[in-house]
């Protein structure tokens, strides 16, 4: 399966405006989009979210567009889901306010945190960080390491390793067991988004050949 390729948005370190870069990102590869603006409010929120939804379904009407935190936002905007926090409401309950087929992701800091999700629990993704120190903002964790990938990975559930993941170091998270990589500040820092993302988007195939 082709590995997964998010960017995770932070608006503060692109390098152009938002809405550009994602475009840009979303036509060299990207396949899911995940808003993250924590210091917007729910209107300027949602305001950004239909603005980007709709430059980024004009490139590939495929590409899937999820909202951190927000079922309300994510709902008004018409995105395909949410990404949880590791301290939001469950699994469960998010797909109970979601319409069918939505995507469910979390966020997770260890394996353990994984361990005993049910089936109707379960998410279709969980993001893994931070692997290597993040590009886009100061660390305040430990780095885990692409060991830590595997361990995850075995939980069941697709893992998106997170934390300073480069064209360089894609390789070595689909080699442990990553089912593909979010990124913010590889792709959005860059001055060239779109030959960024294209970079790890072949990185990550090249890697994805190899361990087929």
């Amino acid at each position: 399966m082709r590995p997964l390729l998010c960017l995770v948005t932070d608006r503060r370190v692109a390098k152009m405006p938002l809405a550009d870069a994602v475009a840009a990102a979303v036509a060299a590869g990207v396949d899911r989009v995940q808003l993250r603006e924590k210091d917007l409010d729910g209107r300027a929120l949602l305001e950004l979210a239909r603005e980007l939804g709709e430059r980024a379904r004009a490139v590939r009407g495929d590409v899937e567009l999820i909202v951190n935190r927000r079922i309300d936002i994510a709902l008004a905007a018409g995105w395909d889901g949410v990404h949880l926090g590791f301290d939001a409401l469950p699994v469960a309950e998010a797909r109970a306010l979601l319409p069918p087929g939505s995507i469910v992701s979390v966020a997770s800091h260890a394996a353990a945190e994984l361990t005993g999700l049910g089936r109707d629990g379960r998410p279709d993704t969980a993001h893994l960080a931070p692997i290597w120190r993040p590009l886009s903002k100061v660390g305040t964790r430990a780095p885990l390491g692409p060991t830590a990938i595997r361990e995850a990975a075995g939980q069941g559930i697709p893992i998106l390793a997170q934390g300073g993941v480069t064209e360089a170091r894609a390789a070595a998270c689909i080699e442990a067991g990553a089912a593909g990589v979010a990124v913010t500040g590889e792709i959005l820092a860059a001055s060239d988004p779109a030959d960024a993302a294209g970079a790890i988007r072949r990185a990550l195939d090249s890697a994805a050949s190899i361990s087929a």
